[in-house]
């Protein structure tokens, strides 16, 4: 018979607990903290006290209550101090962001990436990003490590990612080379940006309070973070969510995966500039300059976003009808069309989503906009640290 936890392991998963709750909700009264974790007065002063003393976290009077007796102190994360990096490696830019605790973004830096800037030229410009970054951290500050979003294919939590074509990766080791470059022994984590979107987004974005996820992130491809129970759902070697390589349309136009009539097919910019009329053009400005068209009455324009969006909806019932999410999230591109084309979805699931699980579901946008990926990024480290406050620290 296994013996329960020892008063250490009990301590320590405390420390986490109440380390996650700020970090999340921001800063809490003790009395709050008492009431949400559960625990007793003087022992959430006695972890408070620990936290404080490892640099992770602050207690400070309130404001004028107004109320009689003595107030609760206000427990807050120590947002500017405590740090993790964020790097974000997108089709057509380079994003890096330093992100304090609590999900703040505390620096950031970008670049434009044309096409044709090979997978050997990204990490000199990360690790570039980086270096800066840490010139104008404060003296005393606790870094305790990073991750890195990629658009496409990864595998494994090492840093070994294998990505569409369009991005230029093929294979490569890509977390253990910034790690190196750092000169730091915390790790630098690499997962998909759907992902890492979708556990920003349920951390403390659109789907807080929701354990069951998916969201869609449009770049390279269509791909799906999805999260069941409150966990990720990555698959064996991290390869689920790639969603749209689901085929919807047998026959229909060729994939780069070899397929024909995936969902992306249907639903990728491609699609939409085909549909438009505008085969010419290329990338996310080409494509917002459709859906912004329609909006403004042009008739080619409104009609492939009506396209797009019987195909997205498509899609999305059977998401809906294999998971049964609390909530579906459109992220990229795929915001705006989804707020472009919202009648045309619904009309969809109407017809082929099963009618529990559709008239549960809630249809949302980021509420972290853009920031989702860098934000996610920043949160695998920080995962690291509320595991464990006083191990991620020593």
């Amino acid at each position: 018979m296994r013996a329960g936890p020892s008063q250490e392991e009990v301590r320590r998963q405390n420390l986490g607990a109440l380390l996650r709750y700020v970090h999340v909700h921001g800063a809490t009264s003790r009395a709050e903290l008492t009431t949400a974790l559960g625990l007793n007065r003087s022992t959430i002063g006695a972890l408070t006290a620990e936290l404080t003393a490892a640099g992770l976290v602050s207690e400070r009077a309130p404001r004028e209550t107004g109320r009689a007796g003595r107030p609760s102190l206000v427990v807050r994360p120590e947002s500017a101090r405590v740090y993790a990096y964020a790097c974000s490696i997108e089709v057509d830019r380079l994003r890096v962001a330093r992100v304090g605790l609590g999900g703040v973004v505390l620096d950031r830096r970008e670049v434009a990436r044309p096409p044709d800037v090979p997978a050997e030229e990204v990490v000199p410009v990360l690790a570039g990003f980086l270096k800066e970054m840490l010139q104008a951290v404060p003296k005393g500050s606790v870094y305790v490590g990073g991750g890195v979003a990629v658009c496409g294919m990864m595998r494994g939590r090492d840093g070994a990612v294998h990505v569409h074509p369009p991005t230029g990766w093929v294979d490569g080791s890509l977390g253990p080379v910034l790690t190196a470059d750092l000169d730091s022994n915390r790790p630098i984590l690499v997962n998909r940006a759907a992902d890492v979107s979708a556990l920003a987004e349920h951390t403390r974005g659109a789907a807080a309070g929701l354990d069951n996820v998916i969201y869609l992130h449009q770049d390279v491809g269509v791909d799906a973070g999805i999260i069941v129970g409150g966990r990720r759902l990555t698959g064996h070697g991290g390869f689920g969510g790639e969603v749209g390589h689901m085929v919807v349309h047998p026959g229909g136009q060729p994939c780069g995966c070899g397929s024909r009539g995936c969902w992306e097919t249907e639903i990728g910019e491609y699609a939409l500039l085909q549909a438009a009329g505008r085969g010419g053009a290329i990338g996310h400005d080409a494509a917002r300059a459709v859906v912004e068209a329609a909006a403004y009455g042009d008739a080619s324009a409104k009609t492939a976003v009506r396209q797009v969006g019987d195909w997205l909806g498509f899609g999305v019932a059977n998401l809906i009808n294999i998971f049964n999410p609390d909530v579906v999230i459109f992220g990229g591109p795929l915001r705006d069309i989804y707020l472009a084309a919202a009648t045309q979805v619904r009309s969809r699931l109407n017809a082929m989503a099963l009618p529990v699980p559709r008239d549960h579901v809630r249809l949302r946008t980021p509420q972290l906009s853009e920031e989702a990926v860098l934000i996610g990024a920043a949160e695998l480290a920080f995962e690291q640290l509320l595991a464990d406050p006083l191990d991620a620290t020593a």
